[in-house]
């Protein structure tokens, strides 16, 4: 009898454990499902639970709730677990690093771009990346994938879909122009010297295309990736710096010609089937296929006023060390804008121009840096404002709160003003456009 009395007290103290045990994990499932929930309502508050790009999409009804997603995103605050579910928090902060859905166990992870309300703009691609017109390829965030390990696999197979074309061996004749040397182009240049094609590689701005103006720490790998002549590069949680030394590392060994800061404006197509690609400075060059490998941004949106084509006027800030005690004017209400600002107060007087009476378009601790900074006069912030004209030594800012014009003493200009679709570029060259919503990105292992 004593024996089966200890054995009731045994099995209820376990019980009670087991209860408070239940209790507490509940407890804490809810307390973070509630900290998750705030967070989105602080995202859609600011404008940041849209997504603007590729981006993770949850399917509901496969999740576990492992939160494997949140713990690999090398980013903060993307991902949450409401209610022992995924749940996206700030959708446009996302950079399409595809941890998430490469860590899920049960593939409840897809990336989509575009929403069922908000369409996006891709062009026609068959399996072999190839356009709607015989002899176009497009490869990497143009066509829809954002992911850098991706864009390199699809740069090296639009041009072995290029070499089993046949479509090669002109004379006089360059076998491929590639545009834009951003991570799908690189790896296509390195795959045209791999399979002995002649090749020109024409990018309108720096090596490393989108890449190149990430913060230098920012990280922009999480796994491996296979390059042309390199082979497998183990890359975990590199940053921008890192892979921009790898690719340099690259190109240079094997003896390969990027042609930076050259901008195309068309490709036109010949009778013969071949392509003229004409640059900016009327350069032109004949060849027989074209590989389009630029982002999605395509060029920087300009503000068209006076003044604008002046060498002082940039669209991104490199190198902000090596600018000191400058006038400078900022343009732009977002994260880049206010970035550059930041980069810039220390050692040189920051004005940045905002056109909304609030910043609505940055993450939440940018917006707070920079109106900490605005209040110690660290940064001078004019909002409901627009920069008109520039001159040789001074903007003019139209100051609509104040109804206003105001002459500000200047040494240089940064521009933040998104970018514009090369939806107008394609078209020229009779490439096909169609507006897609929620199109699923496919996934590359």
């Amino acid at each position: 009898m004593e024996v089966m009395v200890e054995q009731i007290v045994v099995y209820g103290i376990v019980f009670l454990l087991c209860i408070i045990i239940i209790f507490f994990y509940v407890r804490k499932k809810k307390t973070a499902s509630k900290i998750t929930e705030k967070k989105i309502a602080i995202a859609k508050e600011e404008g940041l639970y849209e997504p603007v790009s590729l981006h993770p999409y949850i399917n509901l009804n496969t999740c576990i709730g492992s939160a494997a997603c949140v713990a690999e995103c090398p980013e903060k605050d993307i991902l949450g677990i409401i209610d022992g579910k995924a749940a996206v928090i700030n959708a446009s902060n996302c950079v399409g690093h595809g941890a998430c859905f490469h860590n899920c166990p049960v593939e409840a992870i897809s990336l989509r771009i575009g929403t069922e309300t908000r369409g996006v703009d891709l062009p026609h691609i068959n399996q072999n990346f190839e356009t709607n017109m015989r002899g176009i390829y497009i490869a990497g965030e143009l066509g829809g994938m954002g992911l850098i390990k991706n864009s390199v696999e699809q740069g090296q197979q639009a041009i072995e879909s290029i070499v089993q074309s046949k479509n090669i061996g002109k004379k006089e004749v360059y076998d491929v122009a590639i545009i834009g040397a951003g991570p799908a182009g690189i790896s296509a240049t390195l795959a045209c010297k791999k399979y002995n094609l002649s090749y020109i590689t024409l990018e309108q701005d720096s090596l490393g295309g989108t890449v190149f103006t990430f913060p230098r720490s920012k990280i922009v790998m999480t796994s491996p990736m296979d390059l042309p002549l390199y082979g497998k590069a183990k890359l975990y949680d590199t940053s921008k710096d890192e892979l921009l030394s790898l690719w340099q590392k690259i190109i240079t060994k094997h003896d390969i010609k990027i042609n930076e800061n050259t901008k195309v404006e068309d490709i036109v197509p010949q009778s013969d089937g071949t392509f003229k690609v004409i640059t900016k400075n009327e350069e032109c060059y004949l060849c027989s296929n074209v590989l389009i490998a630029i982002g999605r941004r395509g060029s920087p949106r300009k503000l068209n006023i006076p003044g604008e084509e002046s060498q002082k006027v940039a669209y991104r800030l490199l190198e902000p060390e090596h600018i000191m005690n400058e006038n400078i004017i900022v343009v732009g209400a977002g994260d880049s804008a206010i970035e550059a600002s930041l980069l810039l107060k220390d050692h040189n007087k920051v004005i940045q121009v905002v056109r909304t009476e609030t910043l609505t378009r940055c993450k939440p601790k940018n917006r707070e840096k920079i109106l900490d900074a605005n209040e110690k006069g660290e940064v001078q912030l004019l909002y409901e404002s627009n920069l008109i004209s520039i001159s040789h030594d001074s903007c003019t800012v139209k100051m609509d709160r104040e109804d206003t014009i105001r002459e500000f003493p200047n040494d240089r200009v940064f521009i933040f003003a998104g970018g514009e679709l090369p939806t107008n570029f394609l078209e020229k060259a009779g490439v096909q456009i169609t507006k897609r919503f929620g199109y699923v990105v496919k996934k590359h292992s």
